[in-house]
């Protein structure tokens, strides 16, 4: 990668990186983004007029990712984020080899961290049937040596989007969940793998509902860690303060109404989402 990190752990110039998702769940990617690498600026795609991606084809989601990722190039991303789970699972390859630039997915960092945390080698993956369907995550944790069971949980997407992140219905249905995900011979899994953008809000409320020897990895945050690598930027906590330059730019696309991406959009960002500008890529 082009962008090599000074001593002092910041970046020799600002690098602006592309984030892809098909609606607002991957706010949750640019926001472990944000923390991790805050010495860069954001362009964000959700392509919302066409979600959910996980009703449709692997070409379809590939033809739809791959102008997405164009799109973001065309605007001066040199790094490319496939903050979608279900875009990664099906289309990554494709989005690789039709990209002038660096592409990282979740999936793969995601695995990656989830086998680091294992100790008995056992790990469950929870996201949208899409996702499930693939067998991304479990063809992943399999190369490296690790158990996988993977487990839809097609109502948490749903109930996050009502903004039921701490609702006894929500906590009742993660562990009907949770319980059928963590029985029999991966009742002593020590892992779970949120995959899926929209589960990092309900974080707490899965670490209360999970046996309490399991670890929570966050694919979002895992991704954000792999991206720092590439860049090759310093752990943040070794960056002194006054080193820190401008707050990061940010801009936003969206492919459905911009005031419902601004909406929707600052809860899982956790802060305002502004300057939104709708777009129309033509099928």
């Amino acid at each position: 990668m082009q962008f090599m990190a000074s001593p002092g752990g910041t970046l020799p110039r600002r690098p602006t990186i592309g984030v892809f998702d098909s609606g607002v769940g991957g706010l949750t990617v640019l926001r472990a983004l944000l923390e991790r690498i805050p010495d860069a600026d954001y362009l964000y795609f959700g392509d919302s007029a066409r979600l959910p991606y996980g009703s449709k084809s692997a070409a379809t989601v590939a033809h739809y990712a791959v102008g997405a990722a164009h799109y973001l190039q065309d605007r001066g991303a040199e790094l490319l984020v496939i903050a979608c789970n279900t875009a990664t699972a099906l289309a990554l390859d494709q989005i690789k080899a039709a990209s002038r630039v660096g592409v990282i997915g979740v999936v793969e960092p995601g695995a990656q961290a989830a086998a680091a945390a294992s100790r008995n080698r056992r790990v469950v993956v929870i996201g949208t049937e899409a996702t499930v369907s693939s067998h991304a995550y479990r063809r992943a944790l399999e190369a490296k040596g690790i158990a996988a069971r993977e487990k839809a949980c097609p109502l948490f997407v749903p109930l996050v989007e009502e903004g039921w992140v701490e609702h006894p219905v929500t906590e009742q249905v993660a562990r009907i969940y949770l319980s059928e995900a963590f029985a029999d011979d991966f009742r002593e899994s020590d892992v779970l793998v949120l995959g899926c953008t929209h589960y990092p809000l309900i974080r707490s409320l899965l670490g209360r509902v999970a046996p309490e020897h399991v670890t929570i990895v966050d694919s979002a945050e895992s991704t954000a860690h792999a991206v720092a690598e590439q860049l090759q930027v310093a752990p943040i906590e070794s960056v002194r303060s006054h080193e820190r330059r401008a707050y990061p730019r940010l801009k936003f696309f969206a492919t459905d109404s911009a005031e419902k991406f601004r909406k929707m959009g600052t809860r899982f960002l956790g802060h305002a989402v502004e300057d939104v500008e709708h777009v129309d890529l033509k099928e």
